[in-house]
């Protein structure tokens, strides 16, 4: 049976965009050492800096958290690490201010290999419609090490609806997925807007 967030939380499609050829970790270190445009993309990746923190074991990506960020409040963090944490987001809704300007900051470890293309993908419903979709690509990065073991995007700047028709209950579904499709983190969660914090 399909998952009902498939058209939801299908990424889309870049015109003539190919996938690139998949190489392993010592093959990108390898890959044109005398190159210097590769060298300055390899030292963008982080490449060659710190010890892999990761198992083989370990899943590729584990995003760890989420948090709403907005001038002058404390922010509302989410954590996205454990199976109990996100079991409990869909029922415990937290409130944003109508017109509230705000940004949405993740906290993520990749393990053992470059991730590729990392794209987080957010569908946001009300009363069963749905209101929005946004897409954040974030990028490609290098497995976490000792000298960077996370790291943190921000994504760019919103503004919550405002007015009587737009304070309520919405729901939400999110979703972090790479360019091979393979998504890493899917989950449910809501909020409500309302006249304040």
């Amino acid at each position: 049976m399909a998952d009902h967030h498939d058209d939801d939380l299908a990424t889309s499609k870049t015109q003539g965009f190919k996938v690139g050829e998949k190489k392993s970790l010592q093959e990108y270190q390898e890959l044109d050492k005398d190159d210097e445009a590769m060298n300055r993309w390899k030292a963008s990746l982080g490449l060659n800096t710190g010890d892999p923190i990761g198992q083989p074991s370990d899943p590729k990506c584990v995003i760890k958290s989420l948090a709403l960020v907005s001038p002058g409040r404390e922010n509302v963090v989410i954590d996205l690490s454990t199976p109990q944490s996100l079991s409990t987001l869909k029922d415990k809704p937290f409130t944003i201010k109508e017109g509230a300007k705000f940004h949405i900051k993740v906290v993520f470890q990749v393990n053992h290999d470059v991730l590729s293309g990392l794209k987080y993908v957010q569908a946001v419903k009300r009363k069963g419609i749905r209101v929005s979709k946004d897409e954040e690509m974030l990028g490609s990065f290098a497995p976490s090490t000792t000298d960077k073991p996370v790291y943190e995007k921000e994504f760019n700047e919103e503004e919550a609806p405002s007015g009587m028709l737009a304070r309520g209950h919405y729901n939400a579904a999110s979703r972090f997925v790479d360019d091979d499709d393979h998504t890493h983190l899917q989950f449910d969660w809501s909020f409500d807007i309302a006249k304040d914090w």
